[in-house]
Formats: C-alpha cells, structure tokens, sequence
C-alpha cells in the first residue's frame, strides 16, 4: 500500500493511501483532517472543507495540481508539503531544502566505494565523500578491530566496572555511578542533550563530510561502537540520509560534542534529517524511506559518536583543498594581469629564487615562466613592449613568487596537519583491545586543527590582499595605460569601479576573519573543561575567508581578460589565450556598463571548478616534462629549480636597478 510523508505547519504526518485513483487534493485533506485531529483546537480550523492549501514536493518545491492523481503525481513514500493559505512562516521554519538547492538536486546515487580503515583517509578523498561521489564500506580488519574493541566495552558492563562515560556520568558527573538497568538510557540521554546547537544546519556536502569522517575514527576501534551500530551509521551514509546539524555551538573540546550529538540524534531517529528524495523532514519517516531502522544506543555508543575533533577537521579539509585549488590559479590570473600591465618576467629568473630557495617560491616562479616563456609561448604583447623605458615592477607582479610562494608552503604545512587528523583517534575514553582496558585522555582537544586552520586562514588571505592592488592597477589609468575602469566612454560607462569596491570590501572583511580564534578560550562543563580551542569557528571563518578570496580573484581574472581587449589585435601566450578563451566562454567582453554580479559569480565558477587550472595545467607540466629533468640521487627536484630552466626575459629589455 503507498504512503506518503506529508508536512503540515511544522509537523510530519504517515498518509498511506488506499486507492491510487485519489487526488493530490485528498492527500492534502487528508494530512490537514490527522493534524486537526492531533490538535486540542483542531489547528484553529471548525472543518476540512474551510482550509484552503496548496500542496508542493518537498525536492525541488514543485507545485502541484491538486486534480492529478497520486498514483500518476507521486512515487510511493515520497515526500510532499500542505501550505495553508494566509500562513506565515515561524523564523523557526526548517525549509524543505537547505540553500543551494539547485546544485544538490543533480545528485545521484554513486556506485563506486572508498574502502575506510581509519588510516589512510586522505583529505582529496574526504572532498570526494562530501560530493557524493563514494559510497562507504569497511576493510576487513577494521571490522576485526571493531569486534575486539567493543569485547572490551561488554566485559566492563558485565563485570560493573566504574568507567568513565560507560558506567558513569560526562564532564562534571564523571564519579556519578550509573546502574546497569540505565546504561542504555544514559547514551540517549547524552545525545539529546548535547544536541544543543544553533545557526544554519550544514550544507549536505558538509554534513555527508562529517559522518563520513566520523565513520573513519570509528573504523579504527578504539571507540568501543558495536560493529552492527557502526554498518548502520554507514548504511545512513550510503542512502545520503543526513541529519540537521546546525554549524554553530561547538567549542572545540572536549571534541565538537553539539554538532556531532545532532549528527547521533538523526541517526537514533530523532530531530530532522534531509535526504535527496525526502528534503529536511523528521528523521524517523526519511530513515523509513530509505529502508533503515534508528539506531538503539548500547552502552558508550553515544560518546562513541559523539566525541571527537571532526567538524573542525571535515571543514578543514574543505578548506585546505580549497586554498590548494584558489592557490594554483592564482598563478595564472596573476600572471595574466602581469601580461595586460606589461611586466617583465625577470623576477622569475631561476637564479633568484635558487638563493632563496623555499619550496612554494620556486613552485610559483616555475608557474610564471611555464605560462610566459617567450621561447615556448611567444606572445605579440610582450614582444611591443621589449624596448620600453621602464625600470621594473610594481611588487605586485614581481612579487609574487614571495607572496604567493608562502601561501603554497601554508597550505602544505596545514594539510599535513589534517592528513595526520583525519586518521586518528580523538574519543575520550580509549578502548585499547591488546591491553584490554579504556584510558582516558586529551585527544579530543582541537588545538591541532583550530591552530592550523587559523593560519590558512592568515595564509590564504594574502592572495586576495595582493590581487586586489592588482585590480587597482588595472583599473587605474595612471598605472595601467588602459582606459578608466577597463571601459570605453568612461562617465557614461563605470565599467570595473564598484567591482574593484568589491574586492576592497572582501579584502577588509578577510582582515577582521584573519584574528586567531585559537587563541581564545572559556572555561566550561562546571570548570572540568577549563581549556577549549574554538576550533569550530576558526574552521568556518577559514572557509569564509577563502570564498572572499576565491571571489577577488574572480573578479581580477575579469579585469585581466577585459584589460586584452584593449591591447587586440595582439595576442598573449598559448596558455593564457586559452585562459582568456575559457572566461570568454561565460562571460562576453565589456562594451557598455551591463549586470556584472552575474559575471562575477560566472568567473567564480570556474575557479571553485577548477576549470581555469585545468586548462593551464597541460602547459605548465609540459613545460616541467621539458625542463626538469627526472629526479635521481644528487639531482634538484623541482622545486630546487637552481638554473636548470633557461633564464627568459620577456619585456624590459635593460637592466633593473635596485630600489628601497
């Protein structure tokens, strides 16, 4: 018999339905008919036949027609929302879909698996289970190191031990002894009231991120989760059934206790859960949709999931992989500009960076060179330019090496911090199996990952600071000897003027997000936790402010390709041609002033998808093919470039002098 999970003011309600040939109409009736019932003053309504509604689907928001039936309207146990007319929306509303919905309903189920054994996670791989691209399943011997670690967990109800989280109370009611006829009790009891968050629920991607993390620490066993409740957290991951976690609440230890409790809440059927089929609904009708059963909490299998740095670190992955992805094409943007302002490319001659040789310099001075070797690339704008008069460049351009060769060491250094996060084991107390007992500790602290993310945070900025001096010399005519704002009749046209605002404004913002939160704490849990990270926000600010840096960066990679228009019919390299060709392909030149927000987040796009790396991308490594010879005891890699490439000048053809 079909049934349908229908949303009425706020609350769910099973309509099964008898005879397929009933109308969309029905069913709405019907739902409002079971919640007047529900309700001591019938909702407000004295019949049915008075309220008037409409009736959406609950994915995407379709509207639909009352007169179809349900059979030809619906699929069975689909999710649908009664709107009765002349009601306004409680500020508490959970929408049936978060925001974004556009990008969540291309979903698809995967087919593909990513073997978890609480070791070798990478963040790449975290990314990709964000995205929906992996189911989840456990390697052989995790399964075999769950089994052992929860043996330990049953021999120490059984024998009535007094251990911590498992026989007695958390934080300040760690020496209150629980009976065993209430252990089970005391796990529910946890995670409702450690449920206490607030702020937006995560984004799928990033709730799908958290569980899948979580999944991974538990694989490792020492958390003491029974293998049946862990298939079942996997088999909720696998179905996409994900539960409403809001993103604030979390100090950071003892682990992201708010948000991972509302993570355990949906999984136990509790709370709100979304899923592609259902949008946010409760969770016990989406879990019944997919087939599953709430998990039923054993002894120490809520602190199991609830304990632990894995918010901070999910999002810090998202982050660090970001920054890697803005940090790559931020190379090429900046040397597109170098192109429009006709630099010179002799601050990227090898011999400088091999006396300063750190890792990320070398790397983006390779990248310059990769993308304007005129021996490889011969472009017709740096070739009008070879005789000028000027002496050298603004430290924009010539910087860059230095400035966004720190960013790429950063994020180096902050990604081995997560790599080494995501694989370990941060629950309180630990089940350690071969010594058959629990130990308590402090690996839940997020002091690794909240310091970490807050200089990425720092780190990244620097992109943004540096390419909005950049717009500005695009922008202005006295430096770029370019028209005003990039645009023909300027005083009719403003052309880039507010966008350069923009980047301005992103780049203030960044410096108030830029402040450490890591270096703060509150004394909590009655003094028992007297040392926090506050690595919740120092992860959700270090994303924000690489958004801000992803979007200056758009908009300079704007203004660069519009600043080519104004030097055609010369051409720039191959590489940065094909960059141009790739903007173009969303974004027409500027001709007249025109809706730019639209472009800007176009441009966006492309750098958050990667697309303008992957159409630098075959240039430069060719380029590396030809002129790093393949690694062998006592030879530089590449990034001890030395003078192995041969040192190019393209533009100022003339000595540089030296400067304060």
């Amino acid at each position: 018999m079909p049934r349908y999970t229908v949303h009425v003011r706020g609350e769910w309600l099973a309509v099964p339905c008898l005879n397929g040939a009933n109308t969309v109409g029905w069913l709405g009736r019907e739902a409002v008919r079971r919640y007047m019932k529900n309700k001591p003053d019938n909702g407000g309504f004295t019949s049915v036949e008075e309220v008037k509604f409409y009736v959406r689907r609950c994915k995407g928001l379709g509207l639909l027609d009352l007169d179809d039936t349900v059979e030809d309207a619906l699929e069975d146990n689909e999710f649908v929302e009664v709107v009765i007319e002349g009601d306004i929306m409680s500020p508490d509303f959970i929408p049936s879909q978060p925001e974004g919905v556009h990008l969540y309903s291309k979903y698809r189920e995967p087919e593909q698996y990513i073997s978890l054994d609480g070791n070798s996670l990478t963040t790449e791989d975290l990314v990709s289970l964000g995205k929906g691209l992996y189911k989840i399943k456990l390697t052989p011997e995790a399964e075999a190191k769950v089994k052992r670690s929860r043996e330990v967990i049953e021999r120490i109800v059984k024998e009535q031990k007094v251990v911590y989280g498992i026989t007695t109370g958390f934080g300040k009611f760690a020496r209150t002894v629980i009976p065993n006829s209430k252990l089970m009790e005391l796990q529910v009891n946890l995670v409702r009231s450690h449920s206490a968050g607030v702020g937006k629920p995560l984004t799928p991607e990033r709730s799908r991120m958290l569980l899948a993390l979580r999944i991974n620490v538990l694989a490792k066993g020492y958390s003491g989760i029974s293998l049946e409740t862990l298939q079942q957290v996997i088999e909720a991951f696998n179905a996409s059934c994900l539960p409403y976690i809001p993103e604030k609440g979390t100090v950071g230890a003892s682990g992201d206790l708010a948000p991972l409790s509302h993570l355990a809440l949906g999984l136990i059927g509790e709370g709100k859960m979304w899923s592609p089929k259902s949008g946010w609904a409760d969770a016990k009708y989406v879990l019944e949709a997919h087939g599953l059963r709430p998990i039923t909490l054993k002894p120490k299998e809520g602190l199991a999931l609830i304990n632990g740095t894995q918010m901070i670190t999910s999002l810090g992955c998202e982050a660090v992989e970001r920054a890697s992805a803005i940090a790559r094409q931020a190379d090429i943007v900046a040397a597109l500009t170098l192109e429009v302002l006709k630099g010179t490319t002799k601050a990227f001659d090898t011999d400088i960076h091999a006396v300063r040789p750190h890792k990320g310099q070398a790397e983006v001075a390779f990248r310059f060179r990769s993308l304007l070797d005129s021996d490889h690339h011969p472009s017709e704008i740096a070739e009008s330019h070879r005789f000028c008069d000027r002496v050298q460049d603004a430290y924009t351009m010539r910087c860059c090496p230095q400035v966004h060769g720190v960013v790429n060491d950063t994020i180096a250094f902050v990604k081995d911090i997560m790599m080494t996060e995501i694989n370990s084991a941060t629950d309180n107390p630990m089940v350690f199996a071969e010594r058959a007992e629990t130990i308590s500790g402090g690996n839940f602290h997020g002091e690794y990952p909240a310091k970490a993310l807050d200089y990425l945070a720092i780190g990244v900025h620097e992109l943004a600071a540096i390419s909005e001096r950049r717009i500005e010399r695009l922008c202005n005519p006295s430096l770029s000897e370019l028209p005003a704002f990039l645009v023909t009749e300027g005083g009719l046209n403003s052309g880039f003027m507010i966008a350069h605002c923009t980047a301005a404004a992103l780049v203030s913002e960044n410096k108030a997000l830029c402040h450490p939160s890591s270096v703060d704490s509150l004394s909590t849990s009655a003094a028992t936790e007297d040392h926090v990270s506050m690595g919740g926000w120092s992860a959700r600010k270090a994303l924000r402010v690489i958004e801000h840096v992803e979007q200056v960066l758009a908009i300079e990679l704007l203004a660069a390709c519009q600043g080519i228009e104004f030097l055609r019919p010369l051409r720039t390299t191959t590489p940065l041609e094909k960059v141009y060709d790739l903007v173009r392909s969303v974004v027409r030149p500027w001709m007249k002033d025109r809706f730019m927000a639209p472009d800007i987040e176009a441009a966006h796009r492309l750098l958050v998808e990667q697309k303008v790396w992957e159409v630098a991308k075959p240039y430069i490594e060719k380029y590396r093919r030809e002129h790093i010879p393949e690694s062998r005891p006592g030879s530089p890699t590449a990034f001890s470039l030395g003078s192995l490439a041969k040192k190019t000048h393209i533009g100022h053809d003339h000595s540089h002098q030296n400067e304060l």
